[in-house]
Protein backbone atom coordinates (compact mmCIF):
# COMPACT_ATOMS: atom_id res chain seq x y z
CA UNK A 1 0.00 0.00 0.00
CA UNK A 2 2.74 2.44 0.98
CA UNK A 3 4.60 1.63 -2.21
CA UNK A 4 1.50 2.41 -4.26
CA UNK A 5 1.08 5.79 -2.53
CA UNK A 6 4.72 6.69 -3.11
CA UNK A 7 4.50 5.72 -6.78
CA UNK A 8 1.31 7.73 -7.18
CA UNK A 9 2.92 10.79 -5.64
CA UNK A 10 5.96 10.33 -7.86
CA UNK A 11 3.79 10.14 -10.97
CA UNK A 12 1.88 13.25 -9.92
CA UNK A 13 5.13 15.12 -9.27
CA UNK A 14 6.52 14.15 -12.65
CA UNK A 15 3.29 15.13 -14.37
CA UNK A 16 3.30 18.48 -12.58
CA UNK A 17 6.93 19.13 -13.49
CA UNK A 18 6.20 18.20 -17.11
CA UNK A 19 3.20 20.54 -17.25
CA UNK A 20 5.26 23.36 -15.73
CA UNK A 21 8.03 22.77 -18.25
CA UNK A 22 5.65 22.86 -21.19
CA UNK A 23 3.68 25.87 -19.98
CA UNK A 24 6.79 27.93 -19.30
CA UNK A 25 8.57 27.19 -22.57
CA UNK A 26 9.83 30.38 -24.25
CA UNK A 27 7.66 31.11 -27.26
CA UNK A 28 9.58 33.35 -29.59
CA UNK A 29 9.34 34.66 -33.09
CA UNK A 30 10.07 32.43 -36.02
CA UNK A 31 12.92 33.40 -38.31
CA UNK A 32 10.36 33.66 -41.11
CA UNK A 33 8.56 36.39 -39.13
CA UNK A 34 11.34 38.85 -39.90
CA UNK A 35 10.55 40.91 -42.98
CA UNK A 36 12.92 41.29 -45.88
CA UNK A 37 13.97 44.74 -44.77
CA UNK A 38 16.91 46.99 -45.48
CA UNK A 39 17.54 48.78 -42.16
CA UNK A 40 17.09 52.54 -42.05
CA UNK A 41 19.64 53.82 -39.53
CA UNK A 42 18.08 57.28 -39.35
CA UNK A 43 14.70 55.80 -38.51
CA UNK A 44 16.50 53.62 -35.96
CA UNK A 45 17.92 56.76 -34.36
CA UNK A 46 14.41 58.18 -34.20
CA UNK A 47 13.10 54.97 -32.61
CA UNK A 48 15.96 55.20 -30.10
CA UNK A 49 14.50 58.46 -28.83
CA UNK A 50 10.87 57.42 -29.27
CA UNK A 51 11.63 54.41 -27.07
CA UNK A 52 13.63 56.35 -24.51
CA UNK A 53 16.43 53.77 -24.64
CA UNK A 54 18.97 56.04 -22.97
CA UNK A 55 16.64 56.74 -20.05
CA UNK A 56 17.33 53.29 -18.67
CA UNK A 57 20.40 52.03 -20.49
CA UNK A 58 22.78 54.97 -20.19
CA UNK A 59 24.83 54.62 -17.03
CA UNK A 60 23.56 56.70 -14.07
CA UNK A 61 25.05 60.18 -14.33
CA UNK A 62 26.11 59.64 -17.93
CA UNK A 63 25.45 62.75 -20.04
CA UNK A 64 26.07 61.05 -23.37
CA UNK A 65 22.82 59.29 -24.34
CA UNK A 66 24.70 57.06 -26.74
CA UNK A 67 26.94 55.33 -24.18
CA UNK A 68 24.68 52.46 -23.19
CA UNK A 69 26.59 50.85 -20.33
CA UNK A 70 23.44 50.18 -18.30
CA UNK A 71 23.44 49.92 -14.55
CA UNK A 72 20.39 51.99 -13.64
CA UNK A 73 18.67 50.42 -10.62
CA UNK A 74 14.94 49.85 -11.05
CA UNK A 75 13.34 49.04 -7.71
CA UNK A 76 10.16 47.00 -7.67
CA UNK A 77 8.10 44.92 -5.23
CA UNK A 78 9.90 41.87 -6.62
CA UNK A 79 13.45 43.12 -6.08
CA UNK A 80 15.86 45.48 -7.80
CA UNK A 81 16.57 45.13 -11.48
CA UNK A 82 19.58 46.69 -13.17
CA UNK A 83 19.33 47.82 -16.77
CA UNK A 84 21.86 45.84 -18.82
CA UNK A 85 24.60 47.10 -21.09
CA UNK A 86 23.08 47.27 -24.58
CA UNK A 87 26.04 48.91 -26.26
CA UNK A 88 27.52 47.06 -29.26
CA UNK A 89 30.28 45.56 -27.13
CA UNK A 90 30.34 41.85 -28.10
CA UNK A 91 31.24 40.67 -24.60
CA UNK A 92 29.53 43.05 -22.18
CA UNK A 93 26.73 44.32 -24.42
CA UNK A 94 24.69 43.06 -27.34
CA UNK A 95 27.30 43.35 -30.05
CA UNK A 96 27.11 39.65 -30.77
CA UNK A 97 23.35 39.57 -31.16
CA UNK A 98 21.73 38.90 -34.50
CA UNK A 99 18.74 40.86 -35.74
CA UNK A 100 16.58 37.87 -34.94
CA UNK A 101 17.85 37.67 -31.36
CA UNK A 102 17.31 41.40 -30.89
CA UNK A 103 13.75 41.22 -32.24
CA UNK A 104 12.99 38.26 -29.98
CA UNK A 105 14.23 40.20 -26.95
CA UNK A 106 12.24 43.29 -27.85
CA UNK A 107 8.99 41.63 -28.80
CA UNK A 108 8.92 38.34 -26.87
CA UNK A 109 11.21 38.97 -23.91
CA UNK A 110 13.58 36.15 -24.82
CA UNK A 111 17.36 36.42 -24.55
CA UNK A 112 19.78 34.99 -27.10
CA UNK A 113 20.26 31.89 -24.96
CA UNK A 114 16.52 31.19 -24.99
CA UNK A 115 16.05 32.49 -21.45
CA UNK A 116 13.09 34.58 -20.36
CA UNK A 117 13.90 38.24 -19.77
CA UNK A 118 12.39 40.01 -16.81
CA UNK A 119 9.50 42.37 -17.69
CA UNK A 120 11.32 45.34 -16.16
CA UNK A 121 12.35 45.43 -19.82
CA UNK A 122 9.01 46.60 -21.28
CA UNK A 123 8.55 44.02 -24.01
CA UNK A 124 4.82 43.87 -23.25
CA UNK A 125 4.72 47.27 -24.96
CA UNK A 126 7.49 46.75 -27.51
CA UNK A 127 5.56 43.77 -28.89
CA UNK A 128 3.27 46.39 -30.51
CA UNK A 129 6.13 47.85 -32.57
CA UNK A 130 6.54 47.30 -36.27
CA UNK A 131 9.29 44.77 -36.86
CA UNK A 132 10.84 47.16 -39.37
CA UNK A 133 11.19 49.78 -36.62
CA UNK A 134 12.79 47.20 -34.33
CA UNK A 135 15.32 46.23 -36.99
CA UNK A 136 16.07 49.88 -37.69
CA UNK A 137 16.68 50.43 -33.99
CA UNK A 138 19.13 47.53 -33.89
CA UNK A 139 20.95 48.96 -36.92
CA UNK A 140 21.31 52.32 -35.17
CA UNK A 141 22.53 50.82 -31.89
CA UNK A 142 25.13 48.89 -33.89
CA UNK A 143 26.64 52.23 -34.96
CA UNK A 144 27.31 53.38 -31.39
CA UNK A 145 30.54 53.00 -29.44
CA UNK A 146 30.89 49.76 -27.48
CA UNK A 147 31.25 50.11 -23.72
CA UNK A 148 33.29 47.33 -22.11
CA UNK A 149 31.73 47.24 -18.65
CA UNK A 150 29.23 44.91 -17.07
CA UNK A 151 26.06 46.21 -15.46
CA UNK A 152 25.36 44.85 -11.96
CA UNK A 153 23.34 41.66 -11.66
CA UNK A 154 19.69 41.87 -10.66
CA UNK A 155 19.12 41.67 -6.91
CA UNK A 156 16.06 39.45 -6.57
CA UNK A 157 14.89 37.13 -3.80
CA UNK A 158 13.82 33.55 -4.38
CA UNK A 159 11.60 32.46 -6.18
CA UNK A 160 11.98 35.38 -8.62
CA UNK A 161 15.46 34.15 -9.43
CA UNK A 162 13.86 31.28 -11.36
CA UNK A 163 13.48 32.77 -14.82
CA UNK A 164 11.58 29.78 -16.11
CA UNK A 165 8.60 30.83 -14.01
CA UNK A 166 8.28 33.96 -16.17
CA UNK A 167 6.74 31.72 -18.80
CA UNK A 168 3.61 31.58 -16.65
CA UNK A 169 3.64 35.38 -16.28
CA UNK A 170 3.87 35.77 -20.03
CA UNK A 171 0.83 33.55 -20.54
CA UNK A 172 -1.12 36.22 -18.67
CA UNK A 173 0.45 39.44 -19.96
CA UNK A 174 2.20 38.87 -23.29
CA UNK A 175 -0.26 38.30 -26.12
CA UNK A 176 2.07 38.78 -29.10
CA UNK A 177 -0.46 41.00 -30.85
CA UNK A 178 0.90 43.83 -33.02
CA UNK A 179 -0.45 47.35 -32.94
CA UNK A 180 -3.58 47.62 -35.08
CA UNK A 181 -4.75 51.10 -36.14
CA UNK A 182 -8.30 52.03 -35.25
CA UNK A 183 -10.17 52.51 -38.56
CA UNK A 184 -12.53 54.94 -36.84
CA UNK A 185 -9.70 57.18 -35.62
CA UNK A 186 -7.71 59.76 -37.55
CA UNK A 187 -4.23 59.10 -38.88
CA UNK A 188 -2.89 61.51 -36.25
CA UNK A 189 -4.53 59.67 -33.38
CA UNK A 190 -3.37 56.31 -34.72
CA UNK A 191 0.18 57.60 -35.01
CA UNK A 192 0.01 58.84 -31.43
CA UNK A 193 -1.46 55.53 -30.28
CA UNK A 194 1.40 53.64 -31.92
CA UNK A 195 4.01 55.83 -30.26
CA UNK A 196 2.35 55.65 -26.83
CA UNK A 197 1.48 51.96 -26.83
CA UNK A 198 4.55 50.72 -28.68
CA UNK A 199 7.97 52.33 -28.58
CA UNK A 200 7.02 54.99 -26.02
CA UNK A 201 5.73 52.31 -23.60
CA UNK A 202 3.93 55.03 -21.60
CA UNK A 203 1.55 52.56 -20.01
CA UNK A 204 4.41 50.75 -18.30
CA UNK A 205 4.66 53.55 -15.74
CA UNK A 206 1.28 55.26 -16.04
CA UNK A 207 -0.91 52.16 -15.71
CA UNK A 208 -1.47 50.61 -12.28
CA UNK A 209 -0.31 47.03 -11.83
CA UNK A 210 -1.85 44.05 -10.15
CA UNK A 211 -0.22 41.91 -7.49
CA UNK A 212 1.60 39.89 -10.15
CA UNK A 213 3.12 43.01 -11.65
CA UNK A 214 1.02 43.02 -14.80
CA UNK A 215 -0.65 46.15 -16.15
CA UNK A 216 -4.36 46.53 -15.43
CA UNK A 217 -5.89 47.16 -18.88
CA UNK A 218 -9.09 48.49 -17.35
CA UNK A 219 -7.05 51.30 -15.77
CA UNK A 220 -4.83 52.05 -18.75
CA UNK A 221 -2.89 55.30 -18.22
CA UNK A 222 -4.86 56.09 -15.04
CA UNK A 223 -1.75 56.37 -12.89
CA UNK A 224 -1.01 54.59 -9.66
CA UNK A 225 1.65 53.88 -7.09
CA UNK A 226 5.18 54.20 -8.35
CA UNK A 227 6.61 50.74 -9.04
CA UNK A 228 9.76 51.99 -7.34
CA UNK A 229 7.88 52.28 -4.05
CA UNK A 230 7.69 56.03 -3.46
CA UNK A 231 5.13 58.51 -4.74
CA UNK A 232 2.55 58.08 -7.46
CA UNK A 233 2.73 58.09 -11.21
CA UNK A 234 0.25 60.67 -12.58
CA UNK A 235 -3.00 59.87 -14.31
CA UNK A 236 -2.61 60.97 -17.94
CA UNK A 237 -6.13 60.27 -19.12
CA UNK A 238 -8.34 63.29 -19.94
CA UNK A 239 -10.20 63.17 -16.62
CA UNK A 240 -10.43 65.83 -13.92
CA UNK A 241 -7.94 63.77 -11.90
CA UNK A 242 -5.65 63.47 -14.88
CA UNK A 243 -4.78 65.95 -17.59
CA UNK A 244 -8.35 66.78 -18.60
CA UNK A 245 -7.68 70.47 -18.08
CA UNK A 246 -4.71 70.39 -20.44
CA UNK A 247 -5.21 71.19 -24.10
CA UNK A 248 -3.54 69.07 -26.74
CA UNK A 249 -1.14 71.97 -27.20
CA UNK A 250 -0.31 71.93 -23.49
CA UNK A 251 0.56 68.23 -23.68
CA UNK A 252 2.74 68.65 -26.76
CA UNK A 253 4.48 71.63 -25.15
CA UNK A 254 5.17 69.65 -21.96
CA UNK A 255 6.68 66.82 -24.01
CA UNK A 256 8.94 69.33 -25.73
CA UNK A 257 9.98 71.54 -22.81
CA UNK A 258 9.13 69.68 -19.61
CA UNK A 259 6.88 72.52 -18.42
CA UNK A 260 3.26 72.07 -17.42
CA UNK A 261 0.49 74.62 -18.07
CA UNK A 262 0.89 75.66 -14.42
CA UNK A 263 4.53 76.60 -15.14
CA UNK A 264 5.71 73.69 -13.04
CA UNK A 265 8.35 71.34 -14.39
CA UNK A 266 8.07 67.62 -14.96
CA UNK A 267 10.44 65.93 -12.56
CA UNK A 268 11.59 62.48 -11.53
CA UNK A 269 11.87 59.88 -14.23
CA UNK A 270 9.62 62.00 -16.48
CA UNK A 271 12.46 64.51 -16.80
CA UNK A 272 14.48 61.76 -18.47
CA UNK A 273 11.53 60.96 -20.72
CA UNK A 274 11.27 64.57 -21.90
CA UNK A 275 14.92 64.50 -22.97
CA UNK A 276 13.72 61.96 -25.53
CA UNK A 277 10.31 63.32 -26.48
CA UNK A 278 11.93 66.72 -27.08
CA UNK A 279 13.76 65.10 -30.00
CA UNK A 280 10.59 63.89 -31.69
CA UNK A 281 9.05 65.91 -34.48
CA UNK A 282 6.39 68.48 -33.56
CA UNK A 283 3.93 66.39 -35.57
CA UNK A 284 4.63 63.30 -33.46
CA UNK A 285 4.33 65.21 -30.18
CA UNK A 286 1.01 66.56 -31.45
CA UNK A 287 -0.04 63.02 -32.37
CA UNK A 288 0.77 61.77 -28.88
CA UNK A 289 -1.25 64.64 -27.44
CA UNK A 290 -4.19 63.92 -29.77
CA UNK A 291 -4.18 60.28 -28.73
CA UNK A 292 -4.03 61.06 -25.02
CA UNK A 293 -6.98 63.40 -25.42
CA UNK A 294 -8.90 60.58 -27.13
CA UNK A 295 -8.52 57.81 -24.54
CA UNK A 296 -11.36 57.22 -22.07
CA UNK A 297 -11.13 59.51 -19.04
CA UNK A 298 -10.56 57.52 -15.87
CA UNK A 299 -10.70 58.88 -12.32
Amino acid sequence: MLRRIVLSLLVLALAGAGAFWLMTMPRGLEAADLPDHRPDVENGRYMFFAGGCASCHAAPGEDDPFRLAGGLALKSPFGTFHAPNISPDPVHGIGGWTDFEFANAMMRGIGPGGEHLYPAFPYTSYQRMRLEDVLDLKAFIDTLDPVATDAPDHDLPFPFTIRRGLGLWKLLYLDGEPFVPDPAASDEINRGAYLVRGPGHCGECHTPRDWLGGMDPARYLAGGPSPEGQGRIPNITPSAEGIGAWSAGDIAYALETGFTPEFDSLGGSMARVVRNTARLTPADRAAIAAYLKSVPPLP
